[in-house]
């Protein structure tokens, strides 16, 4: 963010009561078209708000800003480090990968419960749908094989795929829950660019 947008930003929040265009421009010094200029991003990027006031009398209701009661949307995000301290619990659990399965389970469930994949024209089609929107680049090789081409997490991996490749084995398994097909491995990293995605039906299997 620009000193100047930053600056009048400063100023809405500090001030109790929204602001008039010219309030900003008195307060920050800056010229009132480049106000404007810096609002239009700010509003943009929802850090600040229009707000209408009703007239007093006859006339026109006037519109100010205010900056928005809300934490900053457009700083840095720091997810890495989120997943690695998610991962470091895991890893203290008496059996991690399963124990990382269930989560992964847990969260392809819920993806499938408000997208519905296993509605698809097949559970496989509805995985791979699910699996491409999260960004694995999938690619169904055989009937029963599904190659991932893209990890979204792989600055976390381990040589052999580790508790990152158990919680992605129980995502597909959520997924597919109740669907009769589910996702019985995954081997890692089979060739440098490619995991593949062991397909059966019957009961899931634990392993990874």
């Amino acid at each position: 963010m620009s000193s100047t947008r930053a600056q009048i930003l400063r100023v809405l929040r500090a001030s109790s009561e929204p602001l008039t265009i010219a309030d900003v421009a008195r307060q920050t010094g800056v010229h009132a078209n480049t106000v404007r200029f810096h609002l239009d991003s700010l509003l943009e990027a929802h850090q600040v708000e229009h707000v209408v006031i009703p007239p007093s009398g006859r006339g026109r209701p006037a519109t100010r800003v205010r900056a928005v009661a809300a934490m900053d949307r457009g700083g840095p995000r720091g997810y890495e480090s989120l997943a690695e301290a998610l991962l470091l619990d895991i890893r203290s659990r008496r059996s991690p990968a399963e124990h990382a399965r269930r989560a992964g389970r847990a969260w392809g469930s819920r993806l499938a419960s408000g997208q519905e994949y296993a509605e698809k024209s097949s559970p496989v089609t509805g995985l791979l749908d699910a699996l491409d929107e999260l960004g694995f680049a999938p690619e169904q090789d055989t009937p029963d094989e599904i190659s991932l081409r893209h990890c979204p997490f792989l600055e976390l991996t381990t040589p052999d795929g580790g508790l990152v490749c158990a919680i992605h084995l129980g995502l597909m398994q959520g997924v597919l829950d109740g669907s009769g097909t589910t996702v019985e491995r995954l081997d890692p990293f089979v060739e440098p660019d490619r995991c593949c995605a062991r397909l059966t039906t019957g009961p899931v299997q634990a392993a990874v």
